[in-house]
């Protein structure tokens, strides 16, 4: 008789109950933490924390934060401080008893930091549309019997998913997520990810720590109670977990941190933390406004996200929505911007030609064909008093 494949989703929503209740050390892999933002957490939150890195240090004065996978809440309680009072934290997570300490103790991380900025709701991360509070509350008072009334209840998530959603589109500026993603069932992840762009606003990121493993995992492995809810059997192989981001309509995907010593080795392969960065807003047109990039180096050239070869030093043509992304993170280090002398209006502007392969930019396309300008050098500038200043 064939053994019954794993249910995944009840196996983490077991462990993790459990975890709630009582600290569980194989759940955590060692990560640095401000201890000045820790003093405003209490010790329960604390004690039943379980991540593998920390995200919330790239949260930024302001943002609107959305933690997937929330738990006890301390990630939460973490980058609210870092928002401050004008940034708003919502974390959300499938497990009652989880919900209930980081709900509980949401009042008293508020009265020492002196501001409330921090909800919690219940929902899966794979389906930020859905409000699982609100299906409960359905659920208790039309019980399901019969397919009729399953049928019902999926009428009624659905009209839920449209007309209430629980995380709007386009409505957070940062998704973090600790040790977390790894936890959704292999027939999820693809929908886990296109949520996290639906819900991102254009030119927002997301930052994510999570356990990927060196190796493909043998099916034995993930069939484990024990290892996939333990964050093991789940993982993403390395590689592959850049490329789901890639896949989802992210640019600039990075590797911010890198355990560089496995966690945990399970018949050979190792399981590390790493901490991943990516950004949307990629997507839209090309425009011609006569702007220039140079990539600094150090490498020979690189290639995009969008298929530009950048060859360093070289004076490269991109079009207006290219030009403004290597004006931010994570490119602004890399590159030299040559804006054109005279701005380029949106009605005189063409479309630009991003699939031709590189396109070098002469100078006289910037400064203008009939440019003849001619300068002296400052009467002062090399005089000894401004050799420190960097003139000469």
């Amino acid at each position: 008789m064939a053994t019954p494949a794993l249910n995944k989703e009840e196996a983490v929503r077991e462990r993790y109950a459990e975890g709630a209740k009582k600290t569980e050390a194989s759940l955590c892999c060692p990560a640095n933490y401000d201890p000045a933002l820790l003093k405003a957490i209490p010790e329960e939150v604390l004690s039943i924390d379980y991540g593998c890195g920390d995200p919330t240090r790239y949260v930024q004065a302001g943002d609107t934060v959305l933690d997937l996978g929330s738990g006890s809440g301390k990630n939460c309680f973490l980058a609210c401080q870092i928002a401050g009072p004008t940034g708003r934290v919502f974390g959300v997570d499938m497990t009652d008893a989880m919900l209930e300490v980081a709900q509980r103790n949401a009042p008293e991380v508020a009265r020492r930091l002196g501001y409330a900025n921090v909800e919690f709701r219940k929902g899966k991360i794979q389906d930020l549309r859905l409000d699982m509070a609100e299906v409960d509350a359905w659920l208790s008072e039309h019980p399901v019997r019969a397919a009729e009334d399953l049928a019902k209840l999926e009428s009624t998530m659905s009209e839920q998913r449209a007309a209430r959603p629980l995380v709007p589109d386009a409505s957070v500026d940062v998704v973090i997520s600790n040790c977390v993603l790894n936890l959704v069932r292999p027939e999820d992840k693809k929908q886990l990810f296109t949520e996290i762009f639906r819900v991102l606003k254009r030119g927002g990121r997301v930052v994510i720590s999570d356990i990927v493993s060196d190796e493909d995992i043998p099916a034995h492995l993930q069939q484990n109670a024990e290892l996939w809810s333990g964050c093991i059997s789940g993982a993403f192989r390395e590689d592959l977990f850049l490329d789901a981001f890639e896949n989802a309509g992210f640019y600039g995907m990075e590797i911010l941190e890198r355990q560089q010593e496995p966690w945990r080795t399970v018949e050979g392969i190792e399981f590390r933390s790493v901490t991943v960065a990516a950004y949307k807003g990629k997507q839209g047109e090309c425009w011609e406004h006569k702007q220039a990039v140079i990539y600094k180096g150090p490498f020979r050239q690189v290639v995009d996200d969008d298929g530009h070869v950048l060859r360093r030093g070289m004076r490269v043509a991109v079009c207006e929505k290219t030009f403004n992304l290597y004006s931010q993170a994570p490119y602004r280090d890399s590159f030299a911007l040559v804006p054109p002398l005279v701005s380029v209006t949106k009605e005189d502007a063409k479309p630009f030609p991003c699939n031709s392969g590189t396109l070098l930019r002469n100078p006289r396309e910037t400064k203008g064909e009939d440019y003849s300008l001619t300068t002296e050098a400052p009467a002062d500038c090399c005089s000894p008093g401004d050799r420190k200043s960097g003139c000469c």
